[in-house]
């Protein structure tokens, strides 16, 4: 069971989620959080697989509650996926920051939002299709002030492939189709990286490669 908790400040937003989540069989909701400050004490408490926060909330917002559970080692296996009605890239770019997994609006289909919970639950990354590429390439400017390569000294040349692949969004599938590799291979690949890098999960490794100027931005 994926269990998830869930960030809101309208109980009315909250009911839908749990709603439309507990309908399926691989999900489970263990809390309900209206406040930065109540979410960050129900994922100590629960330490759920996901969480789905709001950024804007009374008492600590989404993104220091974000902060606070991805500083607390007791919840590594904690992922955040921020959910929102805006699309700003400052929002973004903070939560990728924070350390959030996912990010998509509020108006994102149903299917989506379901997907977004198994996706990073295993340890993918997941930002709405529609800001993705241009928040990346935004927030990029701030990382790309002087790339600084010596973290790639610890990866094969193969990996790095991987990696810059990874920066530019594309799923183990596609990596493995673009590099003549099988899926699980490619997944391997993304597994030995995160360890070596020490990145919590693929976002993670998106900002490497842009860190290190693998990827650039305009890329196609």
């Amino acid at each position: 069971m994926i269990r998830v908790a869930i960030a809101d400040d309208q109980g009315l937003i909250r009911a839908g989620f749990r709603s439309l989540l507990e309908a399926e069989r691989d999900i489970e909701i263990v809390g309900e959080a209206g406040t930065g400050v109540e979410i960050v004490a129900l994922a100590r408490a629960e330490s759920p697989d996901v969480v789905l926060m709001d950024i804007r909330m009374p008492d600590g917002d989404g993104l220091w509650a974000t902060e606070q559970i991805v500083a607390d080692p007791r919840l590594t296996g904690t992922h955040i996926v921020i959910v929102t009605t805006f699309e700003l890239d400052e929002y973004v770019g903070h939560a990728i920051r924070a350390g959030a997994s996912g990010f998509l609006v509020k108006d994102t289909e149903p299917v989506e939002l379901i997907r977004a919970v198994r996706v990073v639950a295993g340890g993918d990354a997941l930002l709405s299709p529609s800001v993705t590429k241009r928040l990346l390439e935004r927030v990029a400017v701030d990382w790309k002030a002087g790339a600084d390569t010596r973290q790639l000294q610890v990866l094969t040349e193969r990996e790095r492939e991987v990696l810059g692949l990874v920066g530019q969004g594309l799923t183990n599938e596609e990596i493995g189709a673009r590099l003549y590799l099988s899926p699980l291979t490619a997944k391997t690949h993304v597994s030995r990286m995160m360890a070596k890098l020490g990145a919590r999960d693929r976002v993670q490794l998106v900002v490497i490669a842009y860190e290190t100027g693998l990827v650039k931005p305009g890329w196609q």
